[in-house]
């Protein structure tokens, strides 16, 4: 089934980005990553986040804990969002700590490693395949019927059977 299809609640997205709760929420709830799928609509409704916005947390993670101001990246996820997220697995990230520049070539990369300063970069394509692994373990929901879709690896055998009895 194309990823496209598929839905991960906030659970699923927190784990597969390596990200609290907390802050999934404090970021759903202030704009910087909101669910694509589906929003929360009061108490009681779950957010459900496509892939890309689940690759998108993960990239936030890694940047705060290289310790970029959120204000940075939110300017970056912003520019992202312009992009409408194309072509994001082959995209390289840099940051110096105070900027988050995009990298489409290696020649972008070598003029920011120019500068002489630290430079901390993101390959995207290696977080997508990151995302793309921790998904597999986990479970999706398909965003036409609601229905539970367990990773290819699921845990347990009980969770296999619930899934068949919905």
């Amino acid at each position: 089934m194309a990823s496209e299809q598929i839905g991960y609640r906030g659970p699923t997205a927190c784990a597969a980005a390596g990200i609290t709760y907390r802050q999934l929420d404090y970021w759903a709830r202030t704009g910087l990553v909101e669910p694509s799928v589906r929003p929360a609509y009061g108490s009681g409704t779950q957010r459900l986040y496509s892939f890309r916005d689940v690759v998108v947390l993960k990239i936030v993670k890694r940047f705060l804990d290289t310790g970029v101001s959120l204000q940075n990246i939110r300017t970056a996820v912003q520019h992202l969002r312009e992009r409408g997220f194309r072509d994001l697995e082959r995209m390289t990230l840099m940051s110096d700590g105070a900027t988050v520049y995009e990298c489409t070539s290696p020649d972008e990369v070598h003029a920011l490693l120019q500068g002489g300063q630290g430079i901390f970069g993101i390959a995207v394509g290696v977080v997508w395949r990151d995302v793309e692994s921790a998904l597999s373990q986990l479970h999706g929901e398909r965003i036409d019927t609601g229905e539970t879709l367990v990773g290819r690896n699921p845990a347990d055998e009980l969770a296999r059977r619930r899934n068949r009895a919905v």
